[in-house]
């Protein structure tokens, strides 16, 4: 997906403030398994996905619990860092080469304070990553494990072809054969 389309998907803005913005993007690729987020890192720049797919996850005592899922068009964020400067919860790892947008957060906030349609596109950025976090809290506390698959489904329908099925139950917070089952009685 090309960065105009992804700027207009987050909130569309006039078309000189947009190519003020787009010049400062720089196309990076990175291959599968390469982690470019770090959760004990203040992270410096926010990331758009042109192609590939990758996840946020975070260490704990027993392994890593997969937190979310992006794909083409997606964002890869630490909020923790862009917001307050301070190192993250999560790390984000590529699972497939990938092709990037990168800017810095601190170009995008000198944006901010030149360009109010700037600042308001990344405004509704914010807006809509508190949002997809928002939602996955409330999908984890409230739905049963098989209503939080087909949720995945729905939402990232070819995410079966593209991630192993160990990821797709941690994220799910069940196991393997648990996921196994609940596949078994969807078909």
């Amino acid at each position: 997906m090309d960065i105009d389309k992804i700027l207009d998907k987050i909130y569309p803005i006039r078309t000189l403030s947009k190519l003020k913005l787009i010049e400062c993007f720089k196309e990076v690729r990175h291959p599968k398994n390469h982690v470019i987020i770090h959760s004990d890192k203040v992270e410096k720049d926010v990331y758009f996905i042109k192609k590939g797919i990758a996840r946020t996850f975070s260490d704990f005592l027993d392994g890593e619990v997969t937190i979310a899922f992006g794909e083409e068009g997606d964002t890869i964020i630490s909020l923790k860092s862009y917001i307050l400067n301070q190192s993250g919860y999560e790390n984000i790892e590529l699972l497939e080469d990938c092709e990037l947008y990168k800017i810095s957060v601190a170009k995008l906030q000198d944006l901010f304070s030149t360009d109010i349609h700037i600042a308001n596109w990344g405004r509704k950025f914010a807006e809509q990553e508190l949002i997809k976090a928002e939602q996955r809290f409330i999908s984890n506390q409230l739905g049963t494990a098989t209503e939080r698959y087909l949720e995945l489904l729905k939402k990232h329908p070819t995410l079966l072809q593209r991630v192993s099925l160990g990821l797709i139950a941690s994220y799910l917070g069940i196991t393997q054969v648990s996921l196994s089952r609940i596949r078994a009685n969807i078909k």
